[in-house]
């Protein structure tokens, strides 16, 4: 089960050095000139959690495996683009394709590094992209709007349900505002609602980009940002791409500790970042674990005990008797699932029941 968040913003804004320090890569070229990234670049990474160190450390299996997370870095967003407009088709085609999107916006000055529009600021960046998002939606619904209303009027069950979702998301683009403003609650018509792959349809985490010295406290830009994210009920993180890019480049983990720490910063923006595309896309991890390996797993949440299996594999989900399960918390305290078993903490859950985040598993099937 893939997950992957697309990064996003205008040229120059810090994307594809935010790529190459995620990734700790040289794949996305950075360079100081609009479009330099082209074709789509497409990284995978680990998400930072401490549980799976500590399972391994009573376990002592042979091998950890870590859950990820996947980033893909889009070709930078003009003004026009929804008509084409500089690698505009190719932008909206690539950004199609991801579950969520990693806003960047650029809220550093540098006279040594060209913005297109002239002036560094962030909200009228973040109205240009999403301006041109909700155009290409509008054009997008208009049409589906067009082939089912006249069908719906005939009494068309199909057409029906889909114009149930479409009056909505077309209401809302004609005013200004997201699709997924309006995204149904009900499971029937958000499936239909996800089927129509609205760009504006995508949660969103804006990354404010600042300058070296404002990493650590954010500054008068990245406020705004934080204040337009909290109002629409999205997420924010500061970073400054340059300095992950540093800590990047440094490989040793205490030598990163030691540069963050006389920073003034606890931990990479980066893992923040990832931990909160992670939330964004409302996921959780479960682990097994035994001699061989400790490994995460990345679900949605909300997933029931046969599908999280399916995720290992398809067979372990046709195959399902159940589940056997142990809280994090009582791996931990009872250390392991031999002290689990003695303590009547090992729990036997059937088809219903849905995994928790940090559930230790063992999946018994029969195919």
């Amino acid at each position: 089960m893939g997950f992957n968040c697309g990064i996003v913003g205008l040229p120059n804004v810090g994307k594809s050095t935010l790529f190459n320090a995620l990734t700790a890569t040289q794949a996305a070229q950075a360079a100081n000139f609009p479009f330099c990234t082209i074709e789509p670049n497409v990284g995978r990474v680990a998400l930072p959690d401490d549980r799976i160190d500590v399972i391994a450390g009573i376990t002592k299996p042979v091998k950890i495996t870590l859950t990820q997370l996947e980033f893909v870095d889009i070709a930078g967003l003009v003004r026009g683009a929804s008509k084409g407009e500089g690698l505009g088709n190719q932008f909206l085609a690539n950004i199609r394709e991801v579950d969520a999107i990693v806003h960047v916006l650029r809220c550093f000055d540098d006279p040594n590094v060209v913005h297109v529009e002239g002036l560094v600021d962030p909200l009228r960046d973040a109205e240009t992209v999403e301006t041109e998002l909700m155009i290409a939606d509008l054009e997008s619904i208009e049409r589906r709007v067009d082939q089912n209303a006249k069908k719906a009027k005939t009494g068309d069950k199909e057409a029906k349900e889909l114009m149930a979702v479409l009056d909505p998301i077309y209401a809302a683009l004609k005013s200004g505002k997201p699709a997924r403003t309006v995204r149904p609650a009900d499971p029937a018509a958000d499936k239909v609602f996800r089927g129509l792959q609205l760009l504006t349809g995508k949660p969103v985490l804006y990354v404010c980009n600042v300058e070296e010295g404002a990493a650590a406290t954010g500054n008068a830009q990245s406020e705004r940002v934080v204040a337009k994210a909290k109002a629409e009920g999205a997420e924010a993180v500061v970073i400054s791409a340059a300095i992950e890019a540093e800590v990047a480049g440094l490989g040793d983990a205490a030598a990163q500790k030691e540069f963050l720490e006389s920073l003034g910063l606890k931990e990479t923006g980066l893992s923040r970042v990832i931990r909160a595309g992670y939330r964004l896309l409302n996921l959780i991890t479960y682990f097994t674990a035994g001699p061989k390996e400790v490994r995460a797993w990345t679900i949605k949440k909300g997933t029931k005990a046969p599908q999280a299996a399916g995720v290992i594999h398809g067979d372990f989900e046709r195959g399902f008797i159940r589940a056997e399960t142990i809280s994090y918390n009582d791996y931990v305290a009872l250390k392991g699932e031999q002290g689990a078993k003695d303590a009547g903490k090992m729990r036997s859950e059937g088809r219903e029941y849905v995994v928790q985040d940090g559930d230790v598993l063992l999946f018994l099937f029969n195919v």
